[in-house]
């Protein structure tokens, strides 16, 4: 009866068997009695693809208001190898170093079924970025200019930026079977990988482009686990937030020696004396990223004595991606950095670990997430100066947000994102010392 009781004990609420913490917890930690230095190397590959239909706003025949012109479908795929460091500085103190190398981060558009260049308003646009109309074009459609090539695709790739980081556990269950794993961490993403120049042409045959933002991301996290039997179950919520670093990209940058530029509908606003317009406010600003995750991991094997163990992970993930201009689904295509809407992210991932021994790790996942509608080309017309109660586009157009493009960010000619789902892959090979 005795033997009996422990074993529904340690399959419920869980008198603790051998404590190991569920992977999103586990920690490198030196100066044990037992275990005096601690050294992780991880090597993972993980392809990641999102695939998004593209609708665009127009005028209904007939002044009926808007609609949604059905557009294309975009697809991006990213594929990297990772490196990860982690030793234990002290007792269940860890610092990490991390080395993504971007083997392909391409954008590929095409259009949606029933959508042709002779149909479709990107093939078929009379607008100049200021808004003023090709002479002829709006009547005959004589002499109108594509916004971008359908069907074309975008390739990047090379070393991406570095990652550092610090973890500290409050609590570990394996020194204290009373009490969960409890730690809290930052990582910090340095900018490091070469600027990323979205006016540069990199559709094919030319050479691949560069993958960095130069923007300083800050993680901030804390994780919760406890094992219970052959459950461990675990939380954990983050928050990223973004910083401009040195040589952020800017639009205001695309421009020939004249000054004019392609893409924006008032260049000559771009860093003019006494606006607004700066570099810092015409530049790229990353949204800031808050998300929690939680799931169990199910050990279904396990042998102590050679260091075996065969788990089950599976998680529910939710994300909030706040709005910014940066690199979104359209970039690529349009050439510049664009003004996003927010938008909220939901899905799940499953993944299996296996042990073949105290020094070695198998892991492998795969998720899902459904990315919620939101506007890519959502630049505001202008700020206020002269307090006059709203932008005067004809009477002061130092006024007008240089980034605005009344081809794509004016009501009824805006882009959105609909239909928007990622896939994510990860393989990962795990060595402990």
């Amino acid at each position: 009866m005795f033997r009996l009781r422990a074993i529904l004990a340690a399959l419920t609420l869980g008198a603790p068997l051998a404590a190991s913490a569920a992977d999103i917890t586990r920690i490198s930690s030196s100066f044990d009695e037992e275990d005096p230095f601690d050294l992780g190397i991880e090597v993972s590959f993980d392809r990641t693809q999102s695939r998004s239909k593209i609708l665009r706003e127009q005028l209904a025949p007939g002044g009926g208001g808007r609609t949604d012109a059905t557009e294309l479908w975009h697809t991006a795929t990213d594929s990297r190898l990772n490196i990860e460091l982690s030793l234990g500085l002290y007792k269940d103190l860890e610092l990490s170093f991390g080395l993504p190398l971007v083997l392909q981060q391409n954008d590929s558009y095409d259009f949606v079924s029933g959508t042709t260049g002779s149909n479709s308003t990107i093939s078929n646009n009379c607008l100049n970025p200021d808004g003023t109309v090709f002479p002829g074009c709006a009547e005959t459609g004589v002499g109108a200019r594509a916004l971008f090539t359908v069907p074309t695709t975008s390739k990047r790739g090379g070393l991406g930026n570095m990652r550092f980081g610090l973890a500290y556990a409050f609590f570990n269950q394996e020194r204290d079977p009373t009490k969960p794993m409890w730690l809290i961490g930052l990582d910090y993403e340095a900018p490091t990988a070469a600027l990323r120049d979205p006016s540069e042409d990199n559709r094919e045959p030319n050479e691949r482009g560069n993958v960095g933002d130069r923007v300083h991301k800050y993680t901030f996290y804390t994780a919760l686990s406890r094992k219970m039997g052959v459950a461990d179950p675990y939380f954990k919520m983050y928050y990223t937030l973004p910083v401009q670093g040195p040589g952020i990209y800017s639009n205001c940058f695309d421009r020939d020696a004249a000054g004019d530029s392609t893409t924006l509908g008032r260049p000559g606003n771009c860093l003019a004396p006494g606006t607004p317009w700066t570099r810092k406010e015409t530049g790229i600003q990353a949204p800031h990223i808050a998300g929690f995750l939680f799931g169990t991991e199910f050990t279904a094997f396990t042998d102590k004595n050679k260091g075996q163990r065969f788990a089950l992970d599976l998680r529910a993930i939710g994300n909030y991606v706040s709005q910014g201009r940066y690199y979104n689904e359209l970039s690529a295509a349009l050439r510049k950095l664009l003004a996003t809407q927010d938008y909220f992210q939901v899905g799940g991932q499953v993944g299996a670990t296996a042990l073949a021994g105290e020094a070695f790790m198998l892991r492998a996942s795969g998720s899902f997430l459904y990315n919620t509608d939101h506007t890519l080309t959502n630049e505001s017309i202008g700020e206020d100066l002269n307090e006059s109660g709203a932008v005067d586009v004809q009477e002061f157009p130092n006024e007008i947000n240089p980034n605005f493009d009344f081809r794509t960010d004016l009501v009824s000619r805006r882009f959105r994102a609909t239909e928007s789902k990622t896939f994510r892959l990860e393989l990962t090979a795990a060595f402990s010392f």
